[in-house]
This record gives structure tokens, sequence and C-alpha cells, in this order.
């Protein structure tokens, strides 16, 4: 039986996680694979709260950079959080030969190509399963079980605070900003909640998908992002009755050669799996050259969920290095070219919902039409409601495909008209074509 000796950074909730999964199922662990997984040195600056699981005396250190330094630990586990002081950590241990496992999608998502480069150069690896997603091994599925395929398209539930508003949003047709305050009382939303809400989260979840799909990093800028903050109950019931839900989308494609990529909230159908996938669960739907349509589903954050995808990474790891295995096909992937071309945001197609509020008299509808006539976008359907009190009519119109570019200036023109009574309301339809 080979033994492997871990130094963990953090002492979280994630951390928590793994000491505690290591601690229940380490020798299950050691039966399945031969390597036995030791809990060596956990480094944080608070070792004295109760995290809920005991650890042998002398484990516990303040001193981050002595785990790292220390010989007879064999790999590192980065769950400190943040893109300063854990990129220090990463790129020292990295530097040392030492695999490093981690969370940090922020961390990726701003520094991957220097981490993947350093990892290379120094024949070992970065291991990041539970940076998406959180226990859906849907990294692990693209570099195993999908790594035969050319990817087509990945849609992507990412983030569990804005799924549970969205959902609740639905069920109970309540405003967005009460269902906020109970998603942070509850602890599924931080407080402040805008890396959630303003999409940022599942945007560093975006390029690191889309980075492993098309070989290599993906900078942020690249991420056209748009969150859920302040939606509309309306958009909610409207697109109900119209046969959709509302998601909050990482939207990542291959178009002739150059990669879409965007996070939005988006219609999609109800009938489609993803539209099944409620509260704080995450899913990636995945299409791929060969397989076809796959769909991967579970919990996206928490402390056992993430911590299982932890010691998977772990475990891997240990296995490499102890079979000198050198550096994983994660890292390979991330550096097959040295750059990408991406379709820029103004250039995107897509069809789109919008509400307009216009003046109920002659001609108002003639006046829209003729600007969407003007900027080539084509009309699928339009309702229009009875005459509301205050004497506005509300309009819901769904679209064909037009670049995004002619439905930016086409809603600047509208909003301009004399017959509009509000800024028109705009989001992506999305059909999974």
């Amino acid at each position: 039986m080979k033994e492997i000796r871990i130094g963990i950074l953090g002492f979280g909730t994630v951390g928590a996680g793994v000491v505690e999964g290591i601690q229940k199922n380490g020798a299950l662990m050691a039966e399945r694979t031969g390597i036995m997984p030791v809990v060596a040195k956990i480094a944080d600056l608070d070792i004295t709260t109760d995290r809920g699981v005991k650890v042998p005396e002398g484990v516990l250190t303040t001193d981050a950079m002595s785990v790292i330094a220390d010989e007879s630990i064999d790999l590192i586990v980065e769950l400190i959080g943040g893109t300063t002081i854990a990129r220090t950590f990463t790129l020292t241990a990295l530097k040392k030969g030492k695999p490093v496992i981690t969370a940090n999608k922020a961390l990726l998502a701003d520094h991957g190509a220097e981490i993947y480069k350093t990892a290379r150069e120094n024949n070992t690896g970065i291991y990041y399963e539970a940076a998406v997603g959180g226990g859906i091994p849907i990294l692990r599925s693209q570099r195993a079980g999908l790594i035969g395929n050319r990817i087509e398209s990945i849609f992507g539930i990412l983030n569990g605070t804005c799924n549970y508003i969205l959902t609740r949003m639905e069920r109970e047709a309540a405003p967005f900003d009460s269902i906020l305050a109970d998603a942070q009382a509850l602890g599924y939303a931080e407080t402040p909640p805008d890396l959630d809400i303003d999409g940022i989260d599942t945007a560093h979840k975006a390029v690191v998908l889309a980075s492993m799909a098309y070989g290599a990093p993906v900078p942020m800028a690249a991420c056209a992002t748009k969150g859920i903050r302040g939606l509309s109950e309306q958009e909610i019931v409207n697109a109900a009755e119209l046969g959709y839900r509302i998601k909050l989308l990482a939207i990542i494609k291959d178009n002739n050669g150059a990669v879409e990529l965007s996070v939005e909230p988006a219609l999609v159908p109800e009938d489609h799996m993803i539209a099944s996938v409620h509260d704080v669960f995450n899913a990636v739907f995945v299409k791929g050259d060969i397989v076809g349509d796959t769909m991967y589903y579970g919990r996206g954050a928490g402390r056992m969920p993430t911590g299982s995808a932890v010691i998977g990474d772990i475990m891997e790891a240990a296995a490499n290095k102890l079979n000198g295995g050198g550096v994983p096909v994660s890292v390979t992937m991330m550096l097959q070219k040295d750059k990408l071309a991406y379709c820029s945001a103004e250039n995107i197609e897509k069809r789109c919902y919008v509400r307009l509020c216009l003046e109920d008299k002659p001609g108002s509808m003639a006046k829209v039409m003729t600007i969407f006539g003007n900027h080539n976008i084509s009309i699928a359907s339009v309702v229009q409601k009875e005459r509301h009190k205050t004497g506005y009519a509300p309009v819901v119109i769904l679209t064909q495909k037009a670049k995004e570019s002619e439905f930016v200036a086409a809603m600047a023109a509208i909003n301009a008209l004399d017959v509009s009574c509000c800024e028109p309301v705009r989001m992506r339809l999305e059909d999974f074509e």
C-alpha cells in the first residue's frame, strides 16, 4: 500500500468537507486504488474555530508556505480562494514540482495561462474539477469520456444561487429582491451577492469549460456577461405562458472555428432537459460531434459535493505522481493552441424575447415593425395583451435569429419612439439547435 501525504491550504467549508470525506472513506479509496490518502498538514489563519471535524495534534498551522516547503508533503490542495495569495501559493507549489488541486475558478479564469504553463514547465499538474459544477464531474467527462469528440456546444446552469432565485420566482410569482433576501438568509447567496446575480461566478466557470473544450486559456474579456439582477416577475410569467422558462445560461459554441461565449438569462423551452433543473442544482448540457447530446446534473456547491470533487482530483493526482505520470491530460488540453479566435458579441446571431409597452393607439405597432424590418429582424410571433389601466398596451415579441448589433440598434430606436412608454426588455431565446 502506497501513501500520499496531503497539504491543505484553507480550512473553510470546502476544506473541512475534504478532510471529513477522507476520514470517512479513506480506507475505501485505498482499497480501490492501492493509495492511502493522509492529511498531513492544514494551513489556515484561523486554527481555533470548530469546523466539525477533528484532526490530530500538530496538523494545523498558520504558515502556508511551510506546508508547501515541507519535503514530506506530496501534493497541495489550494482552497483559500481569491486571486492574489492563492496565485502565489499555487505557483510556488508548482515550481517545486508538487501537483496542486484547487476549486478556485476565479484564479483559473484570471491566471490560467500562467498556471498551466508553470505546471507543464515543472512536469507536474494542476487539477481543478471542483472549480466548475461542484460535485458534477464535468471536466473529467470532457477530458476522458468525451476525449474523442469535437465539442460543438455547451450550455450550463452553473450558479445555484441564481437558479434558486429563478425557481422561486416561477413557483411563487414573487419579486426578485424578496427572494434574493431569502437566499441570503438561507446561506445560498453571499452579502453582497454581486458575483452570483451579476453572472460573474458563472462566467469564471464558463471560461474554464471553454478553455478545456477548445484547447487554450480563454480570457474573461471574451465572455459577454449579463446576470439576473432586477429581473421582473412579469418576464417569468410571460415566458411560462409562451412555453418557456428563464435560466441563467453559460453558452459556449464552436461557430465555424471561432468560439462563441456568453453568460446571460435566456428563455429555454419548458420541455428541454435543462429547463427541468430547479433550485440550487446545476447542470451542463454538452453536444459532441460523435456522441451527440449529453447532460450532467448535480449539486454545484456545498461542503460535501465540492469536497467530493476535490477528493477525486487528489486521488488522480496521487496516482499520476506515484506512477510517474507527469503532466496530466487536463494541462495538455489547455495548451493545445497558442490562442483561439472568438466571435465578437456584436456579431453573435440569436433569437430574442422582447417586451414593449406601447401607447394603445393606431400606428404604434406599425412603427415598431418598421424598425425591426430596418434592422433585418424577422418576427416569429407577437402577443398583445389587453390595454393596461394606465393606457398602454403590453406587447411580447419573439424574433427569428438576428445579429446582436442589430438588436441593440433596434431597441434604442424603439425606446426613442414617442409611442414607447418604457424601456424595452430583451432576453435571448435559446432553442438548442
